[in-house]
């Protein structure tokens, strides 16, 4: 099942498996280079089913955070995205891109606007840390609007559909956690009203782009500053999260783990993808150290091929459709192909010093 094709909407992918997002941090002035349209085009040679592009910065004052990350408000930008996107379809690839907005991890001093501070849902960054920017109904609504602006922009590139990131503590998923969302609007106080915001985004979207066009969410339980966080302790408060954006009209739900071979709630065996999949009953991607013998947070990892044995056994048990794999491709633009054939004793190992280059 894992090497079998899957078809979302009018997207045609040669396989389940999925190029994660990865920040790559080579994009000067926001502007993809033609070094990374060539990164790209060689994971769709080397025959990934689907690739979702390392998160790009919102076109919204507030969203940078890290450096050299690329962006879409600059017609040299767009431009550079448009060989991303020529170099990826030229070789019968899929491309998805992740918005982002990296909510309250800037900080004031950061490009492009120094004087901008980080934008969170009630200026907690962290539960009792009160040190952003605690976003007002107007800023909200500015923010929505800069999601919907962004994915018009990325269906006229020629995009196959966009993902908006909430997960791992950024600024969507700031306002679904309890822990850093203590609103009294429509954006907080009970789990259901916590996900209007990104149930809005994707409304937004959805009146923005043609039927055809993918949307999708990244989202987590657990957070950079807390891996123990979580947005729902039951599967009822986990249908409580997703289901609001999922009925406002995504395609897909990308269950972020730390390590996808764990079990999400007690008295269960399986892993978040699995109930994300039973709960939404939509297209569910699952991610969190595939190919790697540890977890998201261990950049030295080693290769271990054997690790995907179960995404093997849960896509061909249909618990989930599609099986995201991320620094292992880093490392290896070809590791699919290598899979796919057997071929474990090629497999280039990943190492921190990937992540230095573009390979």
């Amino acid at each position: 099942m894992l090497f079998e094709p899957f078809k979302l909407k009018n997207c045609e992918m040669r396989n389940r498996i999925v190029m994660a997002p990865m920040t790559r941090n080579q994009s000067p002035g926001g502007i993809p280079t033609e070094e990374v349209a060539k990164y790209y085009e060689r994971r769709a040679k080397g025959e990934v089913g689907l690739i979702i592009t390392e998160g790009i910065e919102l076109s919204h004052k507030s969203s940078s955070a890290y450096p050299n990350v690329p962006r879409l408000d600059s017609e040299e930008a767009r431009d550079g995205w448009k060989k991303v996107i020529s170099g990826i379809k030229e070789n019968n690839g899929s491309v998805i891109a992740q918005l982002w907005h990296c909510g309250g991890f800037r900080k004031l001093g950061m490009g492009p606007d120094p004087d901008v501070p980080g934008y969170t849902a009630s200026g907690l960054v962290k539960p009792g840390k009160k040190v952003a920017h605690e976003m007002t109904a107007d800023d909200v609504k500015e923010a929505i609007e800069a999601y919907a602006s962004d994915a018009e922009i990325c269906e006229n590139l020629g995009f196959d559909g966009v993902e908006i990131h909430g997960a791992h503590g950024y600024l969507i998923d700031n306002f679904f956690w309890e822990g850093t969302n203590i609103r009294e609007d429509i954006y907080g106080g009970s789990i259901e009203k916590r996900s209007n915001f990104v149930k809005e985004i994707v409304e937004a979207i959805r009146s923005r782009v043609t039927n055809n066009f993918i949307v999708g969410l990244r989202f987590s339980q657990w957070k950079q500053h807390d891996f123990d966080a979580k947005l729902a302790q039951t599967p009822d408060e986990l249908e409580k999260v997703i289901m609001p954006p999922v009925n406002a009209g995504l395609d897909y739900l990308h269950s972020s783990m730390r390590r996808f071979w764990e079990s999400e709630f007690p008295d269960s065996k399986e892993n978040l993808a699995y109930w994300t999949k039973k709960i939404s009953d939509i297209t569910t991607i699952g991610v969190g150290s595939v190919g790697l013998d540890s977890d998201f947070i261990d950049m030295m990892a080693p290769a271990n091929p054997t690790s995907i044995d179960k995404a093997i056994e849960d896509i061909s048990s249909n618990k989930y459709e599609l099986i995201a794999v991320g620094r292992a491709l880093i490392s290896d633009p070809n590791w699919v192909i290598k899979m796919k054939e057997g071929r474990f004793d090629e497999l280039i190992p990943y190492t921190k010093e990937s992540l230095l280059t573009l390979y």
